[in-house]
């Protein structure tokens, strides 16, 4: 019995962060801003679980019966806690409450486990031994959780079929603990009872994930699911109503397949119009390929490295039928060079012998978390500079400066710190609204008056109106957006929850 309820606490580390590890994310995936999410939901799991450690001294009694209940409690809501949320994301009206909720309740649950099993122990071990003997299994369970999250579970299993599969080891504990015990009791039928049907809604939760996942995800987004991956780092969503094919990176919409033209040729043509024969180009981001499919327009074009840091991306957007329609086989050309990187790191690593490109397009999801912010810095900018030579350009997808005018500002602003002469822009996206864009150059910049043939909505006319702001999406001063002082995820937390984007 001692070895087994040592196991345990091996088994009910691992399910505890488990826990905490899936409501972080998942809270990121819904909510954006991944170091907040993930900083207010391990302070509340932890304070919870200093609730429940102070309440297992209020137990007194039979102490392995109140271990295996809360074992086949942890269980039961532990591993439900991923589907509820994401099927009653857009229902409830308090979203984060009943996140906060399950996660305190689960919390408190977990803090009652450790301290009841070292009382269960205590007579069984000399007490420095008892208390070495169990952090051990209990960091050692952590570590175990913290490696096989990322590496595994979330790649190959997903959230909600990860959490129903940790919460079936909880309820096995249970049980297992139940069929060692040599002296039959009174309580242990009717808890063999609950902890096999507790098993049972695990198992068929477990199973029906697929369903779950797809019923869940058809609430929050219109339209059908028809392409859902999470990889290790977002949450793809694809979806078609219609004729409409759109989008979702981790809840976010990227583009919609009605009006996609309008914001990839207005982030592509104004650069590449205003260069003489530009060759080699790089873009960061666009794993989609349709800032590529513009780029390709241009004869003069020999190589165009695609640096995207997922590789799912540029997996999905080469392989789907449908979706390389969407790009016209962009992906499959063969002056294109696709790196799966950290584009700050790779731009670091090119510095020994840096490529020059005549043409640099930037298309990364908003900012809305750290990870992104630091590829709109000072230090990702000066990065830059070391690409780019004296007639070379860059362009900056930058947000909507009706929406959120302060944190558009702040990327041109940023920019303009690092060295660059601006040249801020926007254009009407109706799936975006008003959008934003800055190009960054070592020289003035000039609009051009000529573009190649065939464009939907890029012409002369057009793109000189793109360079003129109302007054209420004017200049507005801003702080700059540095890696240690990220400004600019503030200001575009602050401006786009107004509007309830995420």
């Amino acid at each position: 019995m001692q070895r087994l309820l040592l196991i345990s606490v091996f088994v009910i580390a691992t399910c505890g962060l488990i826990y905490e590890l899936i409501a972080g994310t998942l809270a990121s995936y819904l909510l954006g801003d991944s170091i907040t999410q993930f900083s207010t939901i391990i302070g509340t799991y932890l304070f919870a679980m200093g609730i429940g450690s102070w309440a297992s001294a209020k137990v007194d009694k039979n102490l392995l019966a109140f271990f295996i209940r809360i074992e086949i409690l942890v269980g039961l809501i532990g591993g439900s806690s991923a589907a509820i949320l994401f099927l009653l994301f857009d229902q409830v009206a308090s979203f984060r409450f009943l996140l906060y909720f399950i996660v305190t309740v689960i919390g408190i649950l977990v803090g009652i486990e450790i301290p009841i099993l070292l009382r269960i122990l205590k007579d069984r071990y000399e007490f420095k031994d008892l208390v070495s003997r169990v952090f051990t299994f209990d960091y050692i369970g952590a570590l175990f959780a913290s490696i096989l999250f990322p590496l595994v579970l979330v790649p190959h299993l997903g959230l909600i079929r990860s959490s129903f599969m940790f919460g079936t080891f909880n309820v096995l504990v249970a049980l297992w603990l139940l069929y060692s015990l040599k002296e039959p009791q009174p309580w242990v039928r009717l808890h063999k009872i609950a902890a096999g049907l507790v098993l049972i809604i695990l198992t068929f939760g477990f199973i029906s994930s697929d369903k779950i996942t797809s019923l869940s995800e058809s609430n929050n987004f219109a339209g059908h699911v028809i392409f859902a991956k999470s990889t290790p780092y977002q949450r793809i969503i694809v979806t078609r109503q219609q004729n409409d094919i759109r989008l979702y990176l981790n809840s976010n919409l990227q583009f919609s397949s009605q009006d996609e033209y309008r914001y990839h040729e207005a982030l592509v043509h104004p650069v590449m119009s205003a260069l003489k024969a530009p060759k080699n180009i790089l873009i960061i981001g666009g794993g989609d390929g349709l800032a590529l499919r513009e780029i390709l327009k241009y004869p003069s074009v020999g190589h165009v490295t695609l640096v995207d840091l997922d590789p799912a991306m540029t997996k999905l957007f080469s392989s789907s039928p449908m979706l390389r329609k969407l790009n016209t086989d962009s992906l499959h050309s063969p002056k294109l060079k696709i790196v799966n990187a950290d584009a700050f790191m790779w731009l670091k690593q090119q510095r020994a012998n840096p490529p020059i490109f005549d043409a640099v397009f930037i298309d990364l999801p908003d900012p809305s978390n750290f990870s992104i912010g630091k590829l709109y810095s000072t230090a990702f900018y000066g990065l830059l500079h070391s690409v780019m030579g004296p007639d070379s350009l860059a362009v900056i997808q930058s947000t909507s400066p009706l929406v959120a005018r302060q944190s558009f500002w702040c990327v041109n602003n940023t920019l303009r710190a690092s060295g660059f002469q601006t040249a801020p822009y926007h254009a009407l996206v109706p799936a975006f609204g008003d959008w934003g864009y800055v190009i960054a150059s070592n020289r003035p910049y000039t609009v051009p008056t000529q573009y190649p043939a065939g464009l939907r909505f890029i012409d002369a006319d057009t793109a000189r109106d793109m360079f003129s702001f109302p007054p209420d999406m004017g200049p507005v001063a801003t702080k700059i957006q540095r890696l240690d002082d990220q400004a600019l995820i503030h200001y575009f937390d602050e401006e786009w929850s107004k509007y309830l984007i995420y």
